[in-house]
């Protein structure tokens, strides 16, 4: 199609070649047949490895970063595979070119490849570094090859379309699919032409060679047509196509088809659905025995439609649901189908969404002005909302009336967002999908192909960069499209020499969900290769003006070696642009970083210079001048792992070894040199670091760029780490022949590594390959060994796929065996990077805010996971294995203690950068909590079981208590490093040792989640064990005493105790009058226990305020008096409120004193309204001056008590003496309150009285000058002239109060009556 940033030289040529005669740069070779008359001719042989080509001079400058934008070298094909290509070659005619036997595909979710020749079927899995290993022969039976007389014959199985069928095979499915690769899987192809079907139930068992057959035929005269049709057009010669292919002349292909598991088959029971190009569908079920099929019915008045292809709308889920749907393209719309997962379950239509003709006027306008579309094919994401079509256009220029094909993407959304599977409505409508966005130009004006050519095109999407998609076209070139910078650009897949065709492509399944993949493409000869994402962004072009054909390759000649190897017929290889060739440049040009930042000018200066500089040392030992060279070059002008230092340190940790490339699959000769190889690293990265201290660069680090010198140092530590790592790799190895119990639970292994241990490299391996395509030629142990800096992909896998290393289906002791392995590995890594801190203390920079790399949350979630599981295993152990406890413990404690202080290093880290931490804290001591309660569980387990076993009694007693005491130590000491005070306070109590306690609460000091004396006392409380709390504080007075301020029921005690006579007063004074919340914080209880001890009932308080007063009296200090006024003053309050409470007014809560007067105003109770102006009485002046409205309407309110206008009525119309109407008045309310206010009862007032705040009459207002706001005036006279009665009974109202104060006063009846005057 086009070449991604071609060179000169190759353009030159390929410019004259356009021009006129052509002449191959390599001459054809009659002894290798197949050589295709396009593409990039070069030498065709078979042979183990398949490398591509490097240039032979050194790269520098731009050369060097050709490297960045080639296919990289993913996997061989089997041998079986291409020993076949070989004897296919054989039957051959020499000179013969036609390669069309060559021919095959791949599934993406499986990793499933399959290539054709003749009746045999190749089936492996390509996530393999090594040569692919359990390829699988298949033999197409005979009868379905032939049929009858008739020549239907699928040449070679170009005819065949293929679907994958991965069975659900156990628990660990997406786990087993990164390491083993589909262990069972199952095979269904369908014949383009004849409808033959074959069906494979499982190729990977010992019987996989005799399939279930069948021909899709019915005996109404249209199928019998449809069979004649596909028989005719068979014996014309038409030449077939590719699996999905069509011809515009034949209308009866087999063009697509899709299958699925039935959800909970046990006979390896599936559903297909097979599309034919006249939009005839079938619908296939398929088990072991036999294969039942039925003709999908069609709308009859629906409109004649031309298939395209057909796909699964949740293609990740579809194996899981009862029903799924699939999408139908055709030549003018989509459509939505709906088929029941079951037997004889049902196919209906759902919807359909027109495209062309009556289609979205938003995309009719994109499309306008174009004489003829064709709807070529049709991809869906993996959420089933985003579908992706691939368009073909023929338009004619208005300027020149020249003809050309526009190729474009258009990319529907699916607007039911919340629609789940089987929930679609069932009608037509075109508004359930919309265009996404405008239709994106792939190619604006391309050569006008034909029909043949445009309907072998094949769309797929998926791959990185997130949003690109690869069109294939059925002469074999495959090209990446992306949009990218606001432009569409393209990539095409081009290999130096001739590797024939692209048969298939598809994308290297992620580790991790959600995430796209690599690229990756089946060629015909040259295996597998992958696109990286760093290729596709920086070697993509503008979309030319060219075909989407194989005319016009990059790479039209070989190089000078590829013709010595043609002339000589040696086995000279050329370079693997793979990972071999990441090591070629001086082991500079590293793996590419996410956002493709590149590197300035600069930086790769410096890095130049620094390489140079430690060459240099190595030699000689001299650094003379190289700090200065250094820091002139900017090396210290980057932090982290932009530094060049720290990319210089990576560099060393994580080279490949060269030598390995040479022998692929000898994996022992891989494993062997891989200890040596580690200690290699560690030996030249510590040469690195006395680099860095003899040129001073040192000391500069450790100043001005402390994370990039702990980086450097997590690299020495993660190298020790991998080596210790090797070790216990290897002595498991040695120890594996002797352990007969455990059988591998996944493929066979090298003789030399097995168990969990191997398992769990292969897991951390193939993640790390699949990350990284440069990688993918390499053996999983390999990768894992070398690439040191990722030691943390350890732990994340042991989060996420711990299950399947230990083995779950295997018996319980195999599963605890191996658990222990991956405990012990994951312990081991931390202790021993921790310990080569602990050397190498002086290298370290500064700790303050650096977080150790074995802290980080993946480290920390690998740890806990292990831990978890262990719990899990101890659960079912103490019923079936009883013996395997004990080491489950021992594992468990080592882990915790790795685990928490991985915490610890965490939390401390973010606290010493002011970060928010609490999420972190909280996490820390819940797990902490959680390990350590189970470590001393086990332990009373084990002392109980002694104390049994000692026949109880005294004897059995002394016997628990010795092995808590003995087998506690360690634990004592784990929790005391991390705070864990509910194990130490357990331990404690269980021995019943103070002695010890009051150690531990001496010796526990100054921790930021508080003292460990401090735990003690909470716990004391919440036992209610006052006693013992209150002993322990004559040790701790301070912390008592301060622990007791939350608890005032109990500090008084404790101040009592102290003699603190006066402050037990107070704390008891507040305490009687808390109200009922403050009562609940105080005491602390759980929300159960407050319901009920939380509450003081009245007279506690009264006894509490009697001890308050006995406690004043008690100390003594100045001010008693005063004290024991205000406490008298309270007991009276009380007494009015226990009065409330016994007439039914308030329940036994305690009520301010402003609501004790409210509720003694609101009744009709004479007693208790005039009980309120007692409450005035013992609250003193504050109290009456802040409420004065209130007091007002307690005047008012005892006003109303009297009827003083019938008072007054009677007393003129009986004619009463004085000495009656004092009488009377003396019964009166306002007589009583006057008296208890004003007279006689007036000296009982605390803090003053009413006369300073509430003058009675006005006269006596105006001689204190105490004067209302808004009236002037402010005295109970005042107040009563608001009365309505005032003014027919206000002389009486006045002489009751006079009387009420002067007749207390012992005055005469004369002194009272205002009149007398």
């Amino acid at each position: 199609m086009f070449s991604p940033a071609p060179r000169k030289s190759s353009a030159g040529r390929r410019s004259e070649n356009y021009g006129g005669t052509r002449t191959p740069s390599t001459p054809v070779s009659t002894t290798m047949p197949g050589r295709p008359s396009t593409g990039t001719p070069a030498p065709w042989t078979s042979r183990l490895s398949t490398i591509v080509r490097t240039p032979s001079v050194k790269k520098t400058g731009k050369a060097s970063g050709t490297d960045h934008i080639q296919p990289v070298f993913v996997g061989e094909f089997p041998q079986q595979v291409r020993n076949a290509q070989v004897e296919w070659l054989k039957t051959l005619a020499p000179g013969t070119t036609d390669t069309s036997g060559f021919s095959g595909g791949m599934d993406r979710k499986t990793g499933i490849c399959w290539m054709f020749f003749g009746r045999q079927v190749f089936v492996w899995s390509y996530l393999s570094g090594n040569a692919p290993q359990g390829c699988v022969c298949l033999e197409i039976p005979s009868e379905i090859l032939s049929l009858e007389e008739d020549e239907i014959c699928a040449k070679h199985g170009n005819g065949w379309i293929v679907s994958v069928i991965q069975w659900e095979d156990g628990m660990h499915a997406d786990t087993e699919s990164i390491v083993k690769h589909c262990n069972s899987v199952g095979i269904l192809m369908c014949s383009q032409k004849s409808l033959a079907v074959a069906y494979w139930p499982d190729i990977f068992t010992a019987n996989n060679n005799t399939p279930v057959v069948c021909f899709l035929m019915e005996n109404e005269p249209d199928g019998g047509n449809m069979l004649l049709d596909a028989r005719v057009a068979s014996s014309r010669g038409l030449k077939t196509q590719w699996a999905g292919s069509i011809s515009s002349s034949d209308t009866t292909v087999v063009n697509s088809m899709v299958a699925s598991p039935i959800p909970g088959s046990i006979s390896f029971e599936c559903i297909a659905i097979v599309c034919q190009s006249n939009a005839e569908l079938w619908r296939l079920e398929c088990n072991s025995n036999c294969i039942s099929y039925q003709r999908v019915r069609h709308d009859k008045e629906a409109k004649i439609a031309y298939t395209r292809s057909i796909i699964w709308r949740w293609p990740s889920i579809v194996s899981k649901e009862k029903r799924a749907e699939f999408f139908l393209l055709t030549d003018h719309e989509i459509q939505c189908w709906n088929v029941e997962l079951r037997p004889k379950g049902d196919v209906s239509k759902l919807w359909s969404y027109e495209i062309l003709s009556t289609g979205d006027a938003e995309i009719k306008k994109d499309l306008a002005g174009q004489k003829r579309v064709w709807l070529l094919d049709m991809q869906v994401n993996d959420g089933g909302k985003e579908i992706t079509v691939l368009v073909a256009s023929f338009c004619k220029d208005r300027i020149s009336s020249s003809s050309y094909t526009q190729y474009s993407l258009l990319t529907l959304h699916y607007k039911s967002s919340g629609q789940k599977m089987g929930e679609g409505p069932e009608l037509t409508s075109e508004k359930l999908l919309e265009r996404k966005a405008p239709v994106q130009v792939i190619l604006p004006k391309a050569r006008v192909e034909t029909e043949d050519f445009l309907f072998s095109m094949r769309l797929r999407v998926g791959g990185k960069p997130a949003g690109s998609t690869m069109i294939l076209s059925g002469d074999g070139t495959a090209t990446v499209a992306h949009y990218w910078n606001q432009a569409m650009r393209l990539y095409q897949f081009d290999l130096p020499w001739d590797a024939g065709k692209v048969l298939d492509a598809s994308i290297i399944p992620t580790v991790e969900d959600g995430e796209e993949g690599s690229w990756v493409v089946l060629t015909e000869k040259a295996g597998l290769w992958a696109i990286p994402e760093k290729a596709v962004v920086l070697g993509s072009v503008e979309p030319p003006e060219r075909s989407l054909s194989r005319k016009g390759s990059s790479n039209e000649e070989a190089t000078d070696g590829e013709r010595r190897s043609l002339a000589y017929g040696g086995n000279f290889t050329f370079q693997r642009q793979g990972s071999e060739a990441t090591e070629t440049q001086d082991s500079r040009e590293k793996e590419i970083p996410r956002g493709f930042s590149h590197r300035t000018a600069q930086d790769e200066e410096t890095e130049a210079l620094i390489w140079n500089l430690f060459q240099n040392f190595l030699k000689s030992g001299e650094t003379e001048g190289a700090f200065e060279k250094l820091h002139q070059a900017g090396a210290f002008e980057r932090e982290g792992e932009m530094n060049v230092f720290t990319r210089a340190s990576k560099i060393i940790v994580d080279t490949l070894a060269k030598q390995w490339a040479t022998s692929r699959g000898a994996n022992i000769v891989v494993m062997a040199a891989i200890s040596s190889q580690l200690l290699e690293k560690q030996r030249r990265h510590q040469q690195f670091l006395q680099f860095l201290a003899a040129s001073n660069c040192h000391n500069e680090l450790q100043k001005r760029q402390r994370q990039a010198l702990q980086t450097i140092m997590g690299h020495g530590e993660k190298l020790a780490a991998m080596i210790h790592l090797r070790e216990l790799h290897n002595a498991a190895a040695q120890a594996r022949p002797l352990n007969k119990l455990e059988s591998p639970p996944i493929e066979s292994k090298p003789s030399e590594v097995s168990g969990s241990l191997w398992d769990l490299v292969q897991v951390v391996g193939e993640k790390t390959r699949r990350d990284n395509v440069m990688l993918m030629d390499r053996e999983k142990a390999e990768v894992f060994y070398s690439r040191v800096s990722y030691l943390e992909e350890l732990f994340l896998c042991v989060n996420q796929h711990l299950s399947y290393v230990i083995g779950r289906e295997l018996p319980l002791r195999l599963q605890i065996e191996r658990l222990c392995q991956v405990s012990i590995a994951c312990t081991g890594l931390v202790r021993t990077a921790i310990h080569y801190r602990d050397v190498q203390h002086s290298w370290y920079p500064s700790p303050e805010g650096l977080t150790p790399w074995y802290c980080e949350p993946n480290v920390r979630a690998g740890l806990w996971k292990v831990a978890s599981v262990l719990f899990e295993l101890k659960t079912e152990a103490d019923v079936s294995e009883p013996s395997m406890r004990s080491a489950l413990i021992v594992q468990l404690e080592e882990l915790t203690d790795v685990l928490l202080e991985a915490y610890a290093g965490a939390l401390t880290a973010k606290i010493e950068r002011e970060e928010e931490y609490r999420g972190l804290q909280g996490e820390y001591w819940s797990r902490r909590d959680v390990l350590l309660n189970a470590l001393y569980q086990h332990l009373k387990d084990t002392a109980e079981a002694a104390c049994q076993d000692a026949n109880g009694g005294d004897q059995g007693e002394q016997r628990r208590q010795e092995i808590l005491r003995s087998h506690s130590k360690s634990l004592i000491a784990l929790a005391r490093r991390h705070a864990g005070y509910q194990t130490l306070w357990d331990i404690c109590s269980d021995l019943g040792d103070m002695n010890y306690l009051r150690s531990l609460m001496h010796e526990s000091m100054g921790l930021k989640e508080g003292r460990f004396s401090n735990y003690v006392f909470e716990q004391c409380y919440k036992n209610h064990q006052y006693a013992k709390l209150l002993r322990l504080g004559e040790e701790f007075q301070g912390e008592l005493a301060t622990f007791l301020q939350k608890h005032k029921n109990i500090l008084w005690l404790h101040e009592i105790f102290q003699n603190h006579f006066t402050s037990a007063s107070s704390t008891l004074h507040t305490f009687a009058l808390s109200s009922e919340d403050e009562i609940t914080t105080s005491i602390d209880e759980p929300t159960e226990v407050c319901d009920k001890k939380a509450h003081l009932s009245l007279s506690e308080r009264r006894r509490l305020l009697n001890l308050a007063k006995i406690a004043a009296l008690a100390g003594g200090e100045p001010g008693l008096e005063e004290k024991v006024e205000c406490l008298n003053a309270d007991l009276q309050i009380l007494k009015v409120q226990e009065e409330v409470y016994q007439m039914g007014f308030s329940g036994g809560e305690v009520l301010n004193p402003r609501q004790l007067v409210e509720i003694c105003l609101k009744n009709d109770h004479r007693e208790l309204v005039l009980r309120a102006f007692d409450v005035f009485a013992w609250t003193g002046n504050a109290f009456r001056r802040n409420n004065k409205s209130l007091l007002e309407n307690a005047w008012i309110r005892v006003a109303d008590m009297d009827n003083w206008a019938r008072i007054s009525q009677s007393s003129k119309e009986e004619g009463w003496s004085d000495d009656q109407n004092l009488q009377m008045l003396e019964n009166t309310a306002l007589f009583n309150c006057s008296n208890r206010c004003y007279g006689t009862e007036s000296s009982l007032c605390y803090e003053g009285s009413f006369q300073e705040v509430l003058p009675l009459l006005i006269e006596d207002a105006e001689l204190s000058n105490i004067k209302d706001a808004d009236t002037g005036k402010w005295s109970v006279e005042a107040i009563l002239m608001q009365h309505p009665d005032f003014p027919e009974a206000g002389q009486l109202m006045l002489t009751a109060i006079r009387a009420g104060k002067f007749i207390g006063a012992g005055l005469d009846a004369e002194d009272a009556d205002p009149m007398s005057d």
